[in-house]
């Protein structure tokens, strides 16, 4: 079988049409009998420009790149599949963003942000769902657990890294915690 660059093209489309999840160039390359990265990067910027006149847009995320739906036909899309998303709670939310944006954080460090309030239901359901993970202990007494957010919650918000968060002043305006 003749192996060329129009064969890997169809295989990288492949691949990331299976993949249901983000792929790493470097992993794609891998898997493509380890063609160079350059080569992988350039037929994922040819798959994106072929596919923006498309029901479906290559996006990347996270350090790599996954198929989603065009956000014109997301509705139609929305009413095939008609589940449920995750529910999320304002403390849950409050939580997960002072994780986002002070990590690498302490649990009693995200309670004194959020006022004193306990956040270990909050921080249990975030670690459930892979939004955050430990990412170490702080090198104090006790030695208390560090948070930080996963790759998982780049690709849920759709976000390349923590640099593309909204700047913190942002955030407190929409909260209303301006002061």
């Amino acid at each position: 079988m003749n192996r060329n660059r129009s064969f890997y093209k169809k295989v990288i489309e492949a691949l990331l049409f299976c993949a249901g999840k983000t792929l790493k160039p470097a992993e794609i390359a891998r898997i493509c009998d380890g063609i160079p990265i350059s080569e992988v990067e350039e037929i994922l910027w040819e798959l994106q420009i072929e596919y923006r006149k498309r029901g479906i847009n290559l996006k990347e995320v996270a350090g790599g790149y996954r198929v989603e739906t065009a956000p014109e036909v997301a509705e139609y899309v929305k009413k095939l599949f008609q589940r449920k998303g995750m529910k999320w709670t304002n403390s849950l939310l409050e939580t997960l963003a002072i994780i986002a944006y002070f990590q690498p954080i302490t649990r009693a460090e995200i309670s004194a942000k959020r006022g004193g309030v306990d956040v270990s239901s909050a921080i249990k359901i975030l670690l459930e769902r892979k939004m955050i993970k430990v990412v170490g202990k702080k090198d104090v007494p006790g030695r208390p657990i560090l948070y930080g957010t996963t790759d998982f919650f780049l690709e849920y918000f759709g976000l390349k890294s923590l640099k593309d968060l909204p700047p913190l002043e942002e955030v407190k305006k929409l909260a209303g915690k301006d002061k």
